[in-house]
């Protein structure tokens, strides 16, 4: 990475694929540079891909389950020399199943990733634009954070976290230039659903949002201060509204109906 004063810096965690690559995507389209991070060997891949769009891109392959992973990230980012002037903490991955029958690492690797991971970025990040009272986060919860998530129960609840920590934190920098938005997507057509064992579920076999549509509604609430955003299709913005009025016992066996193992030939 060069040393362009030129150009904005941002960080994207789970930017492989799915919305992370296209958050990246924005980002580098509307003309920032990037620290990217995934653990796969898509990253590389997607950090050419982003080069071809203009940005000057750092990709950093480090698995973020680990706090030496958090560590490695963020010691790239302070090696630019650069502000960062906005994060995408989007980095999450689901296990489908009855929580009985699901194995306690994945389950707690959903834990390390989505929320510890996300809490060890976060105090790095916000510190840093705290102190120059400049910056924008984007935390990746989920519309699924609004429900008990049968047959998801430590997805759904790990993204109930992030909402509450997202809108946390809002209020306490209330008085600050740094900004919190969080990204509240729907079924989205990504790896999520055959990396989770979903695919014969009802929700994993379903039509799903776009991607980029996805990644294109955060960028600009993002960019607008926004404090959240149900980003996608006008269907997931009408399930978010439904949720609203409609008793937790009652969501939790309409997620019964999505998520259960094989409702998908139902």
């Amino acid at each position: 990475m060069t040393s362009s004063t030129t150009r904005p810096l941002a960080m994207v965690t789970g930017a492989s694929s799915g919305i992370g690559r296209e958050l990246a995507r924005q980002f580098a389209e509307h003309g920032f540079d990037l620290v990217v991070n995934a653990e796969d060997d898509r990253l590389d891949a997607a950090a050419a891909d982003l080069h071809t769009a203009g940005a000057d891109v750092r990709a950093v392959r480090a698995d973020l389950r680990t706090a030496d992973g958090v560590e490695r990230l963020w010691s790239a980012v302070i090696a630019t020399g650069r502000p960062l002037v906005a994060a995408a903490l989007n980095a999450g991955v689901g296990k489908g199943g009855a929580f009985v029958d699901t194995d306690p690492p994945d389950d707690l690797a959903i834990i390390d990733l989505n929320v510890t991971s996300t809490v060890r970025l976060a105090k790095h990040v916000l510190r840093d634009m705290i102190a120059r009272d400049e910056g924008r986060v984007l935390i990746t919860s989920s519309i699924a954070s609004t429900m008990p998530g049968s047959f998801q129960a430590v997805y759904n609840a790990s993204k109930s976290f992030l909402q509450s920590f997202a809108e946390a934190l809002q209020e306490e920098l209330r008085d600050s230039a740094v900004t919190v938005t969080s990204l509240m997507p729907g079924p989205t057509e990504t790896d999520f659903f055959r990396r989770a064992d979903m695919e014969d579920t009802k929700v994993g076999a379903s039509a799903k949002d776009d991607a980029a549509q996805v990644a294109r509604h955060g960028f600009e609430a993002l960019m607008k201060g926004e404090r959240r955003v149900v980003a996608g299709s006008l269907g997931t913005r009408a399930q978010e509204a439904v949720g609203k009025a409609v008793p937790d016992a009652v969501k939790a066996k309409m997620h019964r109906r999505m998520a259960e193992p094989g409702s998908a030939r139902q």
